[in-house]
């Protein structure tokens, strides 16, 4: 589809029924949907923080702040040499957090962004949709951080979109289009706070 019909209001019917928008390339201006047969969760309660990357977090070493440079964890996400961020997808994702339905969690070493994550909420679904790290640790970090606010704010699927060996490392699962839809559904049906006190 052509990108200039993509709006907030779209965007948001479709992850209600499981489906996201990607772009071919940076370049590309059209935006096409996406519905996994196998689709990447990661279990709210399964995260697996290691106790090297439990100390790196207690360390103070990085800072983590949550919804303070969205734009720049975007910027930072499609900052690769492929990425199917193109100017579309910056726009109605910027528009979609500034309606306080896009959410990103920032990781700082001293003044310098040095990784983050960075999604969409839906009632109690969470629907992640990149990361990025320019030090080592940092987006398990902002994704850790990120885990422990959808628990502490209600939230009952944390969807990955796809699977990949990075998110596997840290208990993330596939399952089927199916079994996605039914803890969808069940999300849908349950009230969640991304900014809940604690969180």
């Amino acid at each position: 589809m052509d990108g200039a019909d993509l709006t907030p209001d779209l965007l948001l019917h479709a992850y209600r029924h499981g489906i996201f928008p990607m772009a071919e390339s940076r370049d590309d201006p059209q935006v096409f949907w996406v519905d996994p047969v196998r689709r990447g969760v990661m279990p709210l309660d399964g995260f697996h923080l290691s106790r090297r990357l439990a100390r790196t977090w207690r360390s103070g070493r990085f800072r983590i702040s949550v919804d303070q440079d969205f734009a720049g964890v975007m910027a930072g996400c499609a900052d690769r040499p492929e990425t199917w961020i193109n100017p579309t997808i910056l726009r109605v994702y910027a528009q979609l957090h500034a309606l306080g339905q896009a959410h990103s969690v920032e990781v700082w070493e001293d003044e310098l962004l040095v990784g983050g994550v960075y999604g969409v909420a839906v009632a109690a679904a969470f629907f992640g949709e990149s990361m990025f790290s320019r030090r080592r640790d940092a987006s398990k970090i902002a994704l850790a951080a990120l885990v422990a606010r959808l628990n502490a704010g209600g939230f009952t699927l944390f969807d990955t979109q796809f699977l990949t060996p990075h998110l596997a490392s840290l208990g993330g699962i596939a399952v089927s289009r199916a079994a996605f839809q039914r803890q969808l559904r069940a999300a849908l049906a349950v009230a969640a706070d991304f900014g809940a006190p604690g969180a």
